[in-house]
C-alpha cells in the first residue's frame, strides 16, 4: 500500500486495460472520434457514468507524457480550465487542489486529491501509470461559491505504440454535484475527453519551450 492509498493491484489494473480493455458487466461505445473510443457504464447510485477511454497520442513519446501530464505549473498554462492549481500538504496529507471553471450560471467545481505516478516494467514494456482519487481526509475548506466534488478517481496508464507516439488508456468518474442537466455532463464528456487529448497533445509538443524558460 503506497501512501496515497493505491495498491500494486491497482496499478496493474490499468496496465490490463492496454492488452485486453475490460468492458464486461454493462460497457457500452460512447462515442468514437480522432481516434479515441470512448465506453461508459451508468453508476445506477448516482444514475452518472463512469468513462473508460482508449487512443494514441501520435507524436508524443509516453515520457513525456507522463511528465507533462504530472507538471502541475505547467497545466496551468495550457488547460484554460483551471481556475487553481498547486500540491500542498495538508495537515500530514499530501495532496492536490484544483479549482476548474465552469461557464455561466453553473458554479466552479474543486478537487482535493492525492495523486501517484509509477513507471512499470511489464515484461519488455515500460508502462507508466498515474493513479488519482478523492481524498476526503485532507483539511482543505470549502470556498463560498465553489462545489467541493468528492467522489473522483482517475487512472492513466501509457506506453508507446511502438513508432513515436503514446497508447493510452484513461478511465475516470467524478460527480460533479448541484443541478447540472445530464445532457450537459453527456455533452462535456462526449467533447471535453478529444479536445483534452488535443491540448494535452500540443502541450506535449511546446514543452521542450516550457522548460527553456523557466
Amino acid at each position: 500500500m503506497s501512501l496515497c492509498g493505491f495498491t500494486d493491484d491497482d496499478f496493474h489494473d490499468a496496465c490490463k486495460e492496454l492488452d485486453e480493455p475490460q468492458l464486461e458487466g454493462g460497457w457500452e461505445l460512447f462515442t468514437e472520434t480522432m481516434g479515441v473510443q470512448i465506453y461508459r457504464l451508468l453508476d445506477k447510485e448516482t444514475g452518472l457514468y463512469e468513462y473508460k477511454v482508449f487512443g494514441v497520442l501520435a507524436s508524443c513519446t509516453p515520457e513525456l507524457c507522463a511528465d507533462v501530464y504530472m507538471d502541475l505549473d505547467y497545466r496551468k498554462k495550457w488547460d484554460s480550465y483551471v481556475k487553481e492549481l498547486y500540491e500542498k500538504d495538508f495537515d500530514g496529507h499530501p495532496a492536490i487542489y484544483w479549482e476548474v471553471k465552469y461557464p455561466f450560471p453553473l458554479s466552479n467545481r474543486d478537487y482535493v486529491y492525492a495523486r501517484e505516478r509509477r513507471d512499470l516494467d511489464v515484461g519488455d514494456r515500460k508502462v507508466r501509470v498515474v493513479l488519482a482519487r478523492s481524498s476526503s481526509g485532507t483539511a482543505c475548506l470549502e470556498k463560498s461559491g465553489v462545489i467541493r466534488v468528492k467522489d473522483y478517481k482517475q487512472s492513466l496508464a501509457m506506453e508507446s505504440d511502438g513508432d513515436s507516439g503514446t497508447r493510452i488508456f484513461l478511465n475516470y468518474f467524478d460527480n460533479p454535484g448541484g443541478m447540472i442537466p445530464t445532457w450537459l455532463v453527456n455533452w462535456g464528456a462526449k467533447t471535453g475527453v478529444p479536445g483534452f487529448l488535443t491540448d494535452m497533445q500540443k502541450a506535449c509538443n511546446n514543452y521542450a519551450k516550457h522548460l527553456q524558460k523557466k
